[in-house]
């Protein structure tokens, strides 16, 4: 036998070892939800709830832990307790949990563990929006798409010859994939069936289904108002909150529910009143560990600083930095730095700010008191084009942080004057200023007789677009201020 043969023959054994390998898994499972087979052969139901639970701190820590102001989570439970009731699967154990993020988002983890932010609490306007969500989220759980989604990647590196890195040690190494995994886009197919499935269990429950529309609506246009805030087009939503992990549009929505023919019992319900109660006085937006933007100026009482941006720029709290940016090209970056608090600041510089750029004309300065060093640098981006990098390092307290400033190199010295202030801006809070400082909160306000959008807008302490801000929070279109007698929210201080 040649030895091409003895590698063809090796080949198709390898081949039938791993069909009759996946075969023993009995590949295709009946999709609870559907009644139809579908392929879960490498993370059957066990396996599923043991990687939920493991997942289950990950997202805690990584969500800042959960919210339980008013007893939001007891409500929540509540209603994701009643929608499970009316799944394929009622005897399912769900744990639903409200995030300490203000990020719009929701998702779930195999296994039943639902998550929704407190940003979405904030967004939705009654209880048959929120239920659309967890509805949404339970079809995932329900039609165990993970599992599906987890098996044809398996699937996939088998026939690529790799099965025994495939199938590796178990559950060990699927949890190990972490809560990311699960976190990414499902397919169409996966969103549109749990938009399908949603609706049914929405219309079970005694929901209206169509809030499912309506939130997404609502979610739209506060994504594109977020894209606009950050300087980007409105085009680009799916980058941001739940836009980037559910890519659904109210088309399919409708779809899905034609597809779902399902009535709803009794008379449709939006328990406005009772939600508009539960979220009355939670927070909005960012809270006390992350810092506040308050216009131009980003406070942090816990960490005790504080520093002002230039006019011009728009500034974003992000999770591990603040981001600054100007209509001209010009990016403000406000971080950590760890290291330079090891060592003093001008060393920082010199040998442990990166190895990729060396930073030239590196001096020592004095910042309100703070030991400080800065240094620059001339850069080429990833777009293509030249900019100057300048970096300065402060020492605060047992904390040390860094600027950087990046700006074309063309129009490098136009900024000179204005970045100089930001850096001499950063300083340690007065005692006045932290008790001043405070996180936002939802409060709700009734439309009595004569009021008018403006009469709400003068309240909504945000700094920047509260008109639209308080349209997006609220759903209203083309300026029409919902009936007297209606619920309404704002943002308070």
């Amino acid at each position: 036998m040649t030895g091409w043969q003895h590698k063809r023959k090796a080949r198709t054994a390898s081949l039938w070892v791993a069909l009759g390998f996946m075969g023993a898994l009995a590949g295709c499972s009946t999709n609870p939800a559907t009644g139809e087979d579908t392929f879960t052969a490498f993370m059957p139901p066990a396996q599923e709830a043991e990687v939920g639970a493991e997942e289950h701190p990950k997202i805690l820590k990584e969500f800042g832990g959960s919210y339980d102001a008013k007893d939001l989570p007891s409500y929540v439970t509540e209603i994701g307790n009643k929608l499970a009731a009316v799944t394929e699967t009622p005897n399912q154990k769900f744990t639903f949990t409200v995030l300490d993020s203000p990020i719009v988002n929701a998702f779930a983890l195999p296994g039943g563990y639902v998550y929704v932010t407190r940003g979405l609490l904030a967004l939705a306007s009654n209880e048959a929006e929120l239920a659309g969500v967890l509805a949404h989220e339970i079809g995932h759980v329900v039609a165990r798409h993970s599992a599906q989604r987890y098996s044809r990647g398996v699937l996939t590196q088998v026939l690529a010859g790799g099965l025994s890195a495939a199938i590796g040690n178990g559950a060990g190494d699927v949890i190990g994939m972490g809560a990311n995994a699960y976190m990414q886009s499902f397919s169409r197919e996966h969103e549109f069936e749990a938009d399908k499935l949603g609706v049914r269990y929405l219309s079970r429950a005694g929901y209206d289904p169509a809030a499912m529309a309506s939130f997404l609506k609502k979610l739209r246009a506060h994504s594109q108002l977020q894209a606009e805030l950050a300087g980007r087009s409105p085009d680009d939503v799916d980058q941001f909150d739940i836009m980037a992990t559910h890519p659904r549009t109210v088309d399919r929505i409708e779809q899905a529910r034609a597809a779902a023919n399902t009535p709803v019992s009794g008379t449709p319900r939006l328990e406005a009143v009772k939600y508009m109660t539960e979220i009355d006085g939670i927070m909005y937006g960012d809270g006390p560990e992350n810092g506040f933007v308050r216009g131009r100026k980003f406070v942090h009482v816990p960490l005790d600083f504080y520093f002002e941006i230039p006019d011009g720029f728009s500034m974003i709290n992000q999770p591990d930095a603040v981001v600054a940016q100007d209509n001209q090209g010009a990016t403000i970056i406000f971080e950590g730095a760890p290291a330079a608090a090891q060592s003093n600041p001008g060393a920082y510089l010199q040998r442990g700010f990166s190895k990729s750029v060396q930073l030239r004309d590196i001096q020592t300065i004095d910042v309100n008191g703070q030991k400080a060093a800065t240094g620059s640098a001339d850069v080429s981006l990833k777009s293509g084009t030249k900019a100057r990098l300048r970096v300065v390092a402060i020492v605060h307290g047992k904390s040390a942080f860094q600027f950087l400033f990046l700006t074309p190199l063309d129009r490098a010295d136009s900024y000179n004057l204005a970045l100089r202030r930001t850096t001499y801006s950063f300083r340690s809070l007065t005692a006045a200023e932290k008790k001043q400082y405070h996180a936002l909160s939802i409060k709700v306000r009734a439309v009595n007789p004569g009021y008018t959008i403006d009469t709400f807008v003068k309240s909504m302490a945000v700094d920047r677009r509260p008109e639209e801000t308080f349209d997006v929070l609220n759903g209203i279109e083309n300026g029409q201020l919902p009936p007297e007698g209606s619920l309404v929210k704002v943002i308070k201080e």
